[in-house]
């Protein structure tokens, strides 16, 4: 199902502003249904300014009208998000994804050397001069770089990658090389990232656990001689 542009701050604004339960807003941006709860408690890890999905035509009143009737209601998306359209120019990166450049660097020197520092810079987004640097390691932050497979952290994309290398393989005039090595550390990767997710879930299950047991055991608390007195 097509979700909202902005899916955490959509949740933010539909918990603020509408009855919609916590399942039907997760179920219409996607999340988990404790980050819906991370962020009506103001417990996530930055506070969401709120992106109303009226004006943005991907939500109209009469479909939260319906939700907040029927709480067993499934929202639909009216409007799908505009696909963003690559233009000329450099590769943009999210910012939360440019400390992981210097590792894919680091992962395309070590398991494509055929591999320009231009075409590496084309993949990546980056600079030559970062891309030499870390090719003579003496890049500011070389202790802490790790080889990452740039396709698993959405720097580039297997297609474009499978294309770089075979046209580097082909002005060499050789096969593009297979590398064994690539797909166990994406394997690995991959499982690194997943086993960090499950944790992050079930710390939270395990602080919404510890919240609601402290809320029951002091609603079943047995009242006091003294507040027998009082009453």
């Amino acid at each position: 199902m097509s979700q909202p542009l902005m899916p955490h701050a959509t949740a933010s604004w539909l918990v603020d502003n509408t009855a919609l339960t916590f399942e039907q807003i997760a179920q219409f941006c996607g999340l988990h249904i404790l980050e819906v709860q991370a962020i009506a408690d103001d417990t996530a890890a930055t506070k969401l300014t709120g992106r109303d999905p009226l004006r943005s035509g991907e939500l109209t009143q009469e479909e939260i009208e319906k939700g907040q009737n029927d709480p067993a209601y499934r929202l639909q998306i009216q409007k799908e998000p505009d696909q963003a359209m690559r233009t000329k120019g450099p590769r943009y990166t999210p910012v939360s994804k440019r400390q992981d450049k210097p590792d894919g660097v680091s992962w395309l020197i070590r398991n494509h050397p055929e591999l320009s520092d231009g075409q590496i810079g084309r993949l990546i987004g980056t600079t030559r001069t970062t891309i030499q640097a870390i090719r003579e390691r003496n890049h500011w932050n070389i202790a802490n770089i790790q080889p990452k497979d740039p396709v698993t952290l959405g720097l580039t994309s297997q297609r474009e990658l499978d294309a770089a290398v075979a046209k580097a393989a082909k002005a060499r005039g050789a096969e593009a090389p297979r590398d064994l090595r690539i797909d166990e550390d994406r394997a690995a990767l991959i499982e690194e990232l997943r086993a960090e997710r499950e944790a992050a879930a079930r710390e939270a299950e395990a602080a919404l656990a510890a919240e609601d047991a402290e809320t029951n055991a002091g609603a079943n608390a047995e009242p006091s001689a003294e507040d027998v007195f009082r009453s």
